[in-house]
């Protein structure tokens, strides 16, 4: 018998043997209590000692089924029949998430998401020629971790080891995530690790056409690509080879986005890209009004690109000239702002276009002398030249959260190693043609970022709709980019800085040599936020609970971070879930605490201004662009369009995107009108919204 009043070691599902802790017990009972309202702090000891006591008589090593059914036992024995029925539904409850992950036939060592595990077999997981998963969630860590850390031979005999275990370590503690590319393609075949490229398009069918087969291998891979369409000649304009007339860059969007529809059929995840047209093309209005019937060009997101003396013209009240791009010519003088004020009509009537602000984006471009900047990747957070890709990845905020306050010192620690995995990625990506490899390492630019904000706001108590949110952003922005680029010049030191650093903007401003042009730029994050369990990049939580189908269920998915709180504070309660998620807010619910109403606002509870205060405080210290919706009400106006777009502007961002609800039939999550009737799942999400904007590219 053992002399210790417990067992050493317990055996865990997968039949590892783990140290027995008496103090799971004591918070599963604590948890259990306080949702029924027993607050006795005596009740989780008690009963954790008698389980402990009764197992120590044991010859063999507890299971975890044994463990909870002594503890329902003694809970019973004590008298606490209700508690003893509590515990046992929440027991039920994850069981069932245990047989669903089942039946998707997937190890999940990581303790992932039903939804989460569920797009990781689909597109992540390698399989074997009968489509079954042959790696569990760890495993595809793993192998990421060591692909990438096979560029760390390149520079030092034998490092490789090392990093692979100093990656893996990372990756599976989900503190930091890559983009989509690099879980999907590091170690196979494809080999493309960029989540974005941009692309150019030159005014000859040639050119267009290499660039459509070139973009089809970047979706084939995952990636997303962006184009701008400024070059052409505008519809009408003569054809000198054929004596005919052209056609115009919105018929060729066309083709881009019907090729993009063709690709996402066969390929890992559906294709994204970005459509920019300068702001003087003469068919700027017909681009403008290019997504305005239902499910027109699915696959783009279509930003205007706009000079500062545009704006200047709208407030002015003065022309605005249209210029043909082969001709250099004027075609049209119109009132600038007659054709803002039509852009914002349909900004506020489908989402599209948004706004690309040129001037700002090439102020901070690091390598003028290769170019000026015309468009971004599909979700605007990186501008980039012909040709130029970026690796992202964003770090997991909500895990640095230490006795009530933000652990910077952890944070600058993961930042360090955060880029030198991207960093290595660039040497060990597999380039699908010698362009993109070339511009890659010319520049080495890189985009690490954030996810998890709403989260850690939530989790400090801090309104997302604060002043005390945005400085705090502002701050933690400021101290990735810091730490980014001394994890990137002690890179250059030892292995040289990037290419183009002599006549880039840094060496003209005396900043030391870096091994990378660009490092910061914060992404939406997608289906990496649904894998890591976290909000999406800077944005606010959509919906505080909603219910998801997932393998033929109807899943009522509630912020975890909100359920743990509702727990430990002792008003959880299953009606309340079912009531909040008829709205998906918190804001009017007297069931919740003030405090707590005040710390979980969603989306639509924000006033928009907040949205942009908050992209201006994060973006004032990133290097490349924001991802950021600002989402509106249904009963938001055009005025409340027209005056966000010019407050964008003059807060100096680099581009911006308005989501009015309601605004697009087939927008990833709905909210119950108040005048609807009952519904079993009033708030409803498509199976891959991750929780950013409602009906965009950037949630998948």
């Amino acid at each position: 018998m053992n002399a210790n009043p417990w067992p050493r070691e317990v055996r865990r599902r997968d039949g590892r043997l783990v140290p027995f802790d008496p103090m799971r017990i004591e918070r599963a009972v604590a948890r259990a209590a306080r949702e029924i309202g027993n607050h006795d702090p005596s009740l989780p000891k008690a009963i954790a000692k008698a389980v402990a006591t009764e197992l120590s008589q044991w010859s063999q090593p507890p299971g975890v089924e044994a463990i909870q059914d002594l503890v329902e036992h003694h809970l019973v024995v004590a008298g606490f029949d209700d508690l003893a029925r509590h515990y046992s539904a929440y027991r039920r409850t994850r069981a069932d998430l245990r047989k669903s992950k089942a039946r998707l036939a997937v190890e999940d060592d990581l303790k992932l998401s039903l939804p989460a595990v569920t797009v990781l077999r689909e597109r992540y997981l390698r399989k074997d020629d009968a489509g079954h998963p042959i790696e569990s969630t760890g495993a595809m860590m793993d192998r990421v971790a060591t692909f990438v850390a096979a560029a760390e031979e390149h520079y030092q005999s034998g490092a490789s080891g090392r990093w692979a275990e100093e990656f893996s370590r990372l990756l599976r503690s989900l503190d930091f995530l890559p983009n989509s590319p690099t879980l999907m393609n590091a170690g196979t075949t494809l080999g493309l690790l960029s989540g974005c490229v941009v692309l150019p398009i030159e005014d000859s069918l040639q050119s267009i056409f290499t660039t459509l087969g070139q973009a089809a291998l970047i979706h084939q891979a995952g990636g997303g690509t962006g184009f701008s369409f400024s070059h052409l000649r505008p519809r009408g304009d003569r054809v000198g080879s054929t004596g005919g007339n052209a056609s115009g860059p919105v018929s060729f969007l066309h083709v881009f986005d019907a090729a993009a529809g063709v690709i996402s059929q066969g390929g890992r995840r559906r294709g994204a890209s970005m459509a920019v047209l300068d702001v003087s093309h003469p068919d700027i209005v017909e681009f403008i009004e290019a997504k305005a019937g239902a499910g027109e060009l699915s696959h783009f997101n279509l930003s205007v690109g706009a000079p500062d003396a545009f704006f200047r013209a709208v407030e002015r009240r003065t022309t605005h000239r249209l210029v043909n791009p082969r001709t250099k010519k004027l075609v049209k003088r119109l009132p600038a702002s007659e054709l803002f004020e039509h852009l914002c009509v349909l900004a506020h009537r489908s989402g599209d276009p948004g706004l690309l602000f040129l001037d700002p984006i090439n102020r901070a471009n690091p390598l003028p002398q290769e170019g000026r900047i015309e468009a971004t990747n599909p979700c605007g957070e990186v501008p980039l030249l012909p040709y130029e890709s970026c690796n992202l990845g964003s770090i997991n905020l909500s895990h640095f959260v230490q006795d009530g306050a933000l652990d910077w010192e952890r944070l600058g620690t993961v930042v360090g190693i955060a880029v030198r995995f991207l960093d290595d990625v660039i040497d060990v990506s597999t380039y699908p043609f010698s362009e993109l490899e070339e511009a890659a390492l010319r520049s080495r630019k890189v985009g690490l970022g954030m996810m998890g904000l709403a989260e850690l706001l939530a989790a400090l108590r801090i309104p997302y709709d604060s002043d005390a949110a945005v400085s705090l952003a502002g701050r933690i922005a400021r101290t990735i980019r810091t730490e980014a680029r001394r994890a990137s010049a002690e890179l250059a030191r030892e292995r040289g800085p990037f290419p183009r650093f002599d006549t880039s903007r840094f060496a003209k401003g005396g900043v030391p040599p870096l091994r990378n042009a660009q490092l910061t730029s914060v992404a939406p994050t997608g289906t990496i936020s649904m894998i890591a369990g976290t909000t999406a990049g800077i944005e606010p939580i959509f919906a505080i609970s909603y219910v998801r189908n997932v393998l033929d269920r109807q899943l009522v998915e509630t912020n975890p971070l909100f359920e743990r709180t509702a727990r430990d504070r002792g008003f959880y309660s299953a009606q309340l879930m079912e009531d909040i998620a008829a709205t998906g807010s918190v804001r009017d619910s007297r069931s919740v605490p003030s405090d707590v109403r005040a710390a979980f606002p969603t989306a639509l509870d924000i006033e928009p201004k907040w949205h942009l205060r908050m992209q201006a405080a994060v973006q004032r210290f990133v290097d490349a662009a924001v991802s950021k919706t600002v989402n509106l009400p249904a009963h938001a106006t055009v005025e409340d369009v027209r005056d966000l777009f010019l407050s964008a502007w003059r807060a100096r961002v680099k581009g911006i995107t308005v989501y009015r609800y309601g605004s697009k039939p087939d927008q990833a999550l709905s909210i119950l009108a108040p005048h609807e009737a009952p519904l079993s799942s009033p708030v409803r999400v498509h199976t891959e919204f991750s929780g950013g904007c409602a009906a965009h590219t950037c949630e998948f």
